[in-house]
């Protein structure tokens, strides 16, 4: 559709009389272009269109296309810049699209990692209050042949004075409003396009209620999908994976990533790419596949420092810490981590941060650094005092209990699991489990030990968080207890993901069947499955699956 339309305005402008008709018809069939996905015909449009000239409307309109471009595929900066002009050449003569080009510069600042720019340019956009959003990320061609848009609806309003209080560090003055964007998206009878459901579900992130984000990402997608425009099916997805992730449930925040990234490179959308491999990475630091972390996250560096994305290389190095965590690493997490949790410039993303805080914490008091952590706990407690996310009280104990006396420990880890009864996630339940665990080992107590120990390897393999259980495991074997599934012979030369990979096909699974039943692609199956052929020296399924029976009745019966 928006193709077509792309094609029909260029027509047009072939039959324009005079040149300012034919730039402004070239520059909507440029922007038409751009929500198609095809941004390379979008910017030869534009190099047509000869937007240079003395009218500042078809000027701003030109840069408003050329910024949302660079948005997508480019520095971040420059597109904030080039923005910002767009929205002073409009603000006169088209307050509309001027209030476009401000939220497209809110959202630029956002990925800078810029709270004081994106404070900036909200406050203009609620100093300039003349126009709504166009239908979903679309500019009309020329305003001036139609009658002014009507003022914001309230909960565009709502939305941008709720951001506008917490960048301001007022988290209390915005909860109310942002709460009310994301209760209108549920309203009966009101059909919202994509972009109206992505604020919805960014401020429901930023309120901490994660069902009603991942509930409006996925209607965002929905709607993306079903009626355009292209290039936001690979932010909704995005965005979903994000809540997702947050949320815990790692398998399906890979799927929509993996998704994401596909739809994204195709509609030379790289910025989000990189996004998306960040998000890959952190699932990958879950699941223990290291290579998947390492891969994942040097790929969204690689356009993440180019382009000054702060928030994708923050999330890659999160995940590259905590696959050192996973692993053991300890001095490595801790020097990682330090700089993204503290504050000021050229530090991690204003909207990380805290979430790291839980994983600095644990590898900052092991390697000896307990008055960094304690600091950091500090702001940590204030942050998870704001509710912004259901998981951060039982992180919070679980933190106090690791800094704390012996005396006041068990009853911290123990507050900090009955807080994980309250919300959902196995994975962080688990760290909890192991860090008492391994607490209550160190104290000598082995039997209660163990049993806090395998309700972590539970957590942990029912979560598919396969390189933290391989740390319950050997908790539980410095306890006296082997653990159950532990891999015996030629099978603790594979990685946990090979290993629970090579477990299913000993079974008889398919690739496919393997695929569906560990939420991963066929093609990752087949990339594993010939990693474990050549460490374990078997040309075949049937030898493979000989070489586990006899490892498995081993282990079973040494």
């Amino acid at each position: 559709m928006y193709a077509a339309r792309s094609a029909a305005w260029a027509r047009s402008a072939e039959l324009a009389a005079g040149e300012g008709p034919r730039a402004v018809r070239l520059i909507d069939a440029a922007d038409q272009a751009r929500l198609a996905g095809l941004p390379h015909r979008a910017r030869e449009l534009l190099a047509s269109a000869g937007c240079e000239g003395p009218h500042g409307a078809v000027r701003g309109a030109a840069q408003l296309v050329s910024g949302q471009l660079a948005l997508q595929d480019g520095p971040v900066a420059d597109a904030r810049e080039v923005l910002l002009l767009a929205a002073e050449s409009l603000a006169s003569t088209d307050p509309h699209r001027a209030l476009a080009a401000r939220l497209a510069a809110v959202e630029a600042s956002w990925a800078m990692g810029d709270a004081a720019a994106c404070v900036e340019a909200l406050d203009e956009t609620l100093a300039r209050p003349g126009g709504v959003a166009a239908r979903p990320g679309h500019i009309p061609a020329r305003p001036e042949n139609t009658p002014a848009p009507p003022e914001p609806d309230r909960r565009l309003a709502a939305y941008r004075a709720g951001m506008s209080a917490v960048l301001h560090g007022r988290p209390d003055a915005g909860r109310r409003p942002l709460r009310e964007v994301v209760s209108g998206a549920g309203e009966a009878g009101v059909l919202d396009g994509p972009e109206a459901l992505l604020r919805a579900g960014g401020a429901a992130l930023v309120v901490g209620d994660l069902t009603a984000a991942c509930r409006a990402n996925s209607r965002a997608l929905a709607a993306a999908r079903a009626r355009g425009p292209y290039i936001l099916v690979a932010r909704a997805l995005e965005r979903l994976a994000y809540g997702e992730l947050r949320a815990g449930r790692h398998a399906r925040a890979r799927a929509h990533a993996e998704d994401g990234l596909r739809t994204a490179l195709g509609a030379g959308q790289r910025n989000l790419a990189a996004h998306h491999h960040a998000i890959l990475a952190l699932v990958a630091s879950v699941e223990g596949c290291h290579e998947g972390v390492a891969e994942h996250a040097d790929a969204a560096e690689r356009v993440a420092a180019p382009h000054g994305l702060a928030q994708a290389a923050t999330l890659s190095q999160w995940a590259r810490a905590r696959a050192d965590l996973a692993r053991g690493r300890l001095p490595e997490a801790a020097a990682r981590l330090g700089p993204l949790v503290g504050a000021g410039p050229r530090r991690g993303h204003f909207a990380v941060r805290m979430l790291a805080v839980p994983c600095f914490v644990e590898a900052a008091f092991r390697t000896g650094q307990a008055e960094a952590a304690r600091s950091a706990v500090a702001e940590f407690a204030r942050w998870a005092g704001q509710g912004a996310d259901p998981q951060a009280p039982a992180q919070l104990a679980r933190c106090r209990a690791l800094l704390s006396d012996p005396e006041e420990c068990e009853a911290l880890f123990a507050a900090a699991l009955d807080r994980h009864d309250e919300v959902a996630g196995d994975f962080e339940r688990g760290r909890t489990q192991l860090l008492y665990g391994s607490w209550l080992r160190r104290r000598r107590r082995p039997g209660e030990a163990r049993g806090r120990l395998r309700d972590a390897l539970v957590s942990f393999e029912r979560g598919g968080a396969l390189g933290w259980a391989t740390q319950a495991r050997a908790e539980l074997r410095a306890t006296g207890d082997g653990g159950p599934g532990e891999p015996a012979g030629q099978l603790t030369l594979l990685t946990p993901q090979q290993l629970r990979i090579a477990r299913c096909v000993a079974e008889g699974a398919t690739n496919r069947e393997v695929a569906l039943r560990l939420s991963v692609s066929p093609r990752t199956v087949d990339h594993h499955l010939r990693n474990v052929f050549a460490t374990l020296g078997v040309r075949s399924r049937v030898e493979l699956s000989r070489l586990v029976d006899r490892a498995e009745k081993t282990a079973a019966h040494p």
